[in-house]
């Protein structure tokens, strides 16, 4: 491979103990033989000061204490530790596109596990910082002036770049445009791309292109991140707050199309990270459910159904919230991350595609804006807390959406942005953080992406957070260069073993709700039957999913495919009942009865106020069963079983067994009724 302008020779079996001192072999064949050895620093004294390197194990304690042996041990110490932790540049490990998911996991076509071991390759957004000469180097963030690009294409060969994320062991890179961008027709200079003379003339978003292109060849996934509006480093009070601050909602989704089209016949570019780090803006907090102009959860919903009307195969990816308040010490502010999902997630049109993301620096918290200064306040930041502590918030804001199985919101979460400087900083509790971080992504066996991957350091002066740095003339420091402290502890992250092979298929579970009007998520539906009760708000279940729950609130609904997996026949055929010409049996006695004709069964429901209006029954693929059970849930909750969860916060709500089916549902509108649905029947 060539590194620093070199060549040099990467030996991938395992050497021989020639090559080392006698006191090494016994350390190199334990590396070799798979222990995973930490570099811890402590000092031991023997009458001198001698500082020396105690090496752990799960399986082993190894300590020297000789001053002479104690220098040999740890030279030997520093050699192994470099020849365990590099990587020969390789291509990713075969798979197939597109990618989907399966409960907590990423999966790719064949059905198996794609951990998405990634990193930020960030440029193509902007670096301006947002005052002074836009030309002058100075003000972009660090230093560096990426000209909307991917960052470090002035200096270095695109494929050196890409080399050294295979040598990270990256197979998914998270690739930033901002809205801007994309209508940029300025051609770049040519001085821009001087290492890579092949995207002279280019407009940025024809480098942006040839970008995907080259690193989709090598076999990397990449997502697609609508970072800012403005082309502008992020993130602050900076007219990028939310999708819409800088232009319309409708603009913001026109773009989506835009993007999900040009790249929708690559099946390597598997992800459409929606937009990054909603937060509030001078005025304005961020929410999740509202449905207002500031409703994130409600635009992510919007963009992900028009993005999957034209690319079903995309991954949808949904950041929660990432602040709202004021950071004033004794006014409410914080970070709800992907806390509200469990009271209202995302149902896709096309399902199996969802995927929440999450970002976490050690200089930020929970309530801590990360600001010194103006906006400072006294709330711990994420490096401040202890290890159980961290993990503890850590799982109730994000991490539980994977962890928590069968549930409405179940979904993987990727932490899309971790980081810390490893050369310029030396912060010891950062050091600590990253090594606690690291941890608990290893524990949990989640999905990551570094932030930055790329980054430019000029006599040991400029960002020293990129794990693969660049002087101007080319020349590499890199991450297994022999300086970066953070090494050892990002190969620990990429040699984790966690799931691999074939991911098993579980039962799907997902909300509807019809709190804000019509959420018709059956793509048949909307393409087949238009608007099947005219004047009512109507919700209807995913093609391949079926109604097992619904709330007294007469707005939430809960489908599943479990235990029969995908029941609607091929025909796609629905009825819509109005009336009780089905009814067979007075199941609920009193109350009004719409019930569906043999073999059909429920997978939507119109209400007109909290009446219901109407229901839809889809034609099964089989014979059902017909014996059935009326489940009441006007009085008190009545659930088979917890499964899914509390689909209806705050709300009495009724759910049918996992053998089950619902039949028909009975209201009522006498006096002290409001016809609201008060109970199911299901049918096995």
């Amino acid at each position: 491979m060539i590194r620093d302008g070199k060549s040099t020779h990467a030996t991938r079996g395992r050497p021989s103990s020639s090559h080392h001192p006698p006191i090494c072999s016994d350390l190199h064949e334990l590396v070799h033989q798979g222990h995973q050895i930490r570099p811890l620093h402590y000092t031991y004294l023997t009458g001198l000061d001698v500082s020396i390197s105690l090496f752990l194990s799960p399986s082993l304690f190894i300590m020297r204490f000789s001053l002479g042996k104690a220098i040999g041990l740890c030279l030997c110490l520093a050699a192994t530790a470099v020849s365990a932790a590099r990587f020969t540049p390789r291509d990713v490990p075969a798979w197939t596109g597109p990618l989907s998911t399966r409960g907590r996991y990423v999966v790719d076509a064949n059905g198996n596990r794609f951990r998405l071991q990634g990193g930020n390759w960030h440029g193509g957004s902007g670096t301006y910082t947002g005052s002074g000469d836009i030309n002058d180097d100075a003000n972009h963030h660090a230093g560096e002036n990426s000209h909307t690009m991917p960052l470090g294409l002035q200096y270095v060969p695109i494929d050196q770049i890409i080399d050294s994320f295979l040598e990270m062991g990256i197979n998914t890179i998270r690739l930033q445009f901002s809205n801007q961008m994309l209508h940029d027709t300025t051609p770049i200079q040519d001085a821009w791309v001087a290492a890579n003379p092949q995207f002279k003339g280019f407009t940025p978003l024809q480098v942006y292109d040839a970008v995907i292109q080259a690193l989709t060849a090598r076999g990397i996934a990449v997502i697609v991140n609508n970072h800012t509006n403005t082309s502008i480093w992020c993130c602050g009070i900076d007219g990028n707050e939310r999708w819409n601050e800088s232009q319309s909602i409708s603009t913001w989704i026109s773009d989506w199309l835009f993007v999900v089209n040009r790249y929708k016949s690559n099946k390597r570019v598997v992800g459409a990270d929606l937009y990054n780090e909603v937060r509030r803006d001078i005025l304005t907090d961020p929410d999740w459910g509202n449905g207002d102009n500031a409703d994130w959860q409600s635009a992510s919903q919007q963009a992900a159904d028009q993005i999957q009307q034209a690319n079903p195969d995309i991954l949808i990816i949904v950041e929660g919230i990432n602040w709202t308040g004021l950071p004033v010490d004794g006014l409410p502010h914080g970070r709800p991350t992907l806390t509200p999902v469990s009271g209202l997630s995302h149902t896709l049109l096309v399902s199996h595609k969802l995927v929440y993301s999450a970002h976490f620096y050690s200089y930020t918290g929970p309530n801590h804006s990360g600001a010194t200064g103006i906006g400072e306040t006294t709330d711990p930041r994420y490096r401040d807390l202890s290890l159980t502590d961290l993990f503890n918030v850590m799982t109730s804001s994000a991490s539980y959406v994977a962890l928590n199985s069968q549930m409405h919101y179940t979904a993987p979460v990727w932490m899309s942005e971790f980081g810390v400087a490893g050369r310029g900083e030396n912060i010891d509790s950062d050091k600590v953080w990253f090594q606690n971080y690291v941890d608990f992504l290893v524990q949990t066996d989640a999905d990551f992406a570094f932030w930055p991957l790329v980054g430019y350091l000029n006599n040991g002066v400029g960002n020293g957070w990129s794990l693969m740095n660049w002087d101007f003339t080319g020349k590499r420091t890199g991450l297994f260069d022999g300086d970066d402290w953070r090494a050892p502890i990002w190969n620990e992250l990429i040699a984790a073993k966690g799931a691999t092979g074939q991911i098993a298929s579980v039962p799907e579970w997902k909300l509807v709700h019809l709190d804000h009007g019509d959420f018709t998520q059956s793509l048949a539906v909307r393409n087949n039957n238009g608007d099947w009760d005219n004047g009512a708000t109507k919700g209807v279940c995913p093609d391949n999913l079926r109604l097992i729950g619904l709330s007294h609130g007469s707005t939430r609904g809960l489908c599943t495919d479990v235990t029969y997996g995908s029941l609607w026949s091929s025909d796609r055929a629905i009825e819509v009942v109005f009336d009780e010409r089905h009814v067979t049996n007075d199941w609920a006695g009193g109350y009004t009865k719409y019930t569906c004709p043999a073999n059909y069964f429920v997978t939507g429901w119109a209400i007109r106020g909290a009446k219901v209006s109407t229901v839809m029954c889809a034609k099964a693929s089989r014979s059902l069963g017909t014996t059935g059970r009326t489940v009441w849930f006007d009085q008190n909750d009545n659930r088979a079983d917890q499964l899914g969860g509390d689909f209806a916060v705050g709300q009495l709500k009724g759910s049918c067994g996992t053998n089950e089916y619902i039949a028909g549902v009975a209201f009522t509108t006498s006096i002290g009724h409001n016809g609201a649905p008060a109970s199911i029947y299901c049918v096995s």
